[in-house]
């Protein structure tokens, strides 16, 4: 499945329609999840089947203008949460189970059509969103060309909308798969902060440090953001001034990520990383503001999908001891956080802290997986270590032939 995304032009009074349409599938939203609230036995179906009866509410008669697919895809998003949260409580996950809340206006700025109501242009440059809100038709910037696809290919169409003004998602039917040659090559990824990640053979990323460099400008944009009035027009002004400053800082880190991640995926036949809980790791009071903003969770989730795109193996490995131990003799050397120099006491071997644990993960990495970096390359077993298996080959064994 693959998601473009273009961005809309229109007039101001087009946007105060797509303001209302995505504020309605909002109250779809928190309707929905208040009517589970109140009935816990209900289901995916009847949240669906709530949707008509909103529709047909007198008390909210703006519901009705809403495109009737946008409005299931709005329960669908409900019943996500719910799924979510009993799929936690199933899992018996520490901490937190993400029971579900309300939306609101800050955190939920999208509307999801299915395969009705909107509808694109002869030449593909043009979108006209045709239910009761009569937002119109819209012109698409965007770099991606969408000939190459069919209508019957479109399945979902998302507006969302940003600091710097809307867009149009277009989620559409078709699987990516790239071919490249096998390069022979493995290699182990060790994240950290000082250096963005150090590999197995020493070779390491400077660290970018998107929002330490724009501290300074947000800093200045907040404390003159709290100086303004409730309810003014600065107030409105200096709030998306920030807003489009944050969402700078967000679209460095992903750049930064996306490029990283497929340049190590495209040169490497494996790819060995430490499987590391983020979310733990950022209630340091003194680093979480660092580990945040490397982006660690980013950029792990870029390896994987481009290791699934070009048939590169990627693994996982468990963090604990890879630190710890000597990549030379496997010999247990103990040392704090701000010891960055690895000596081992046992053969002698020194060398830094973060290029000794590369070499540890990727050593744990290839004894998991075995020495198929070079077969995953080739196309023979893509699909399998990718987590699926391949549709012209059967699960089960062949039977053995009679004597």
């Amino acid at each position: 499945m693959l998601v473009f995304e273009a961005k809309l032009e229109g007039t101001k009074q087009q946007y105060q329609s797509l303001d209302n349409a995505i504020r309605t599938a909002r109250f779809v939203r928190n309707a929905c999840l208040r009517y589970w609230m109140d009935n816990r036995d209900i289901g995916r179906y009847q949240l669906s089947a709530y949707c008509a009866v909103l529709a047909a509410d007198e008390n909210v008669p703006w519901v009705a203008k809403l495109n009737s697919m946008a409005r299931q895809a709005s329960a669908e998003r409900a019943w996500s949460a719910i799924a979510r949260f009993f799929e936690n409580c199933k899992k018996n996950k520490p901490g937190k189970k993400g029971y579900p809340s309300f939306k609101k206006e800050q955190t939920h700025s999208s509307v999801e059509y299915k395969t009705s109501g909107w509808k694109l242009s002869i030449d593909r440059r043009h979108i006209t969103f045709s239910d009761g809100f009569e937002s119109g038709t819209f012109k698409l910037w965007g770099t991606r060309n969408l000939h190459f696809y069919q209508l019957k290919q479109f399945k979902r169409v998302r507006v969302v909308r940003r600091a710097d003004g809307y867009y149009a998602q277009f989620c559409i039917n078709q699987e990516r798969v790239e071919k490249r040659e096998p390069t022979g090559k493995t290699i182990g990824l060790d994240v950290g902060l000082n250096h963005f990640y150090t590999d197995s053979q020493g070779n390491t990323i400077e660290n970018p440090r998107h929002l330490r460099k724009s501290e300074k400008s947000l800093k200045r944009l907040q404390r003159r953001f709290s100086q303004t009035n409730k309810g003014s027009k600065n107030r409105v002004k200096f709030r998306n001034k920030l807003a489009r400053k944050h969402l700078k800082v967000s679209r460095q880190r992903k750049d930064f990520a996306v490029k990283t991640a497929r340049c190590v995926v495209q040169s490497h036949d494996l790819v060995a990383y430490e499987d590391l809980q983020v979310g733990n790791m950022i209630r340091n009071r003194h680093l979480s503001k660092s580990i945040s903003d490397a982006a660690w969770t980013q950029f792990r989730q870029w390896v994987e999908y481009f290791g699934k795109v070009f048939g590169v193996v990627t693994v996982a490995v468990p963090p604990q001891g890879t630190s710890q131990n000597c990549s030379n003799c496997g010999e247990v050397v103990k040392k704090s956080l701000s010891t960055r120099t690895h000596v081992c006491p046992d053969c002698g071997y020194t060398q830094d802290r973060d290029h000794n644990a590369a070499r540890n993960i990727l050593e744990i990495g290839l004894r998991t997986v075995g020495h198929t970096g070079t077969q995953a390359a080739s196309g023979d077993i893509d699909l399998c270590l990718c987590g699926a298996t391949p549709a012209n080959k059967p699960s089960r064994r062949k039977r053995k032939p009679k004597e």
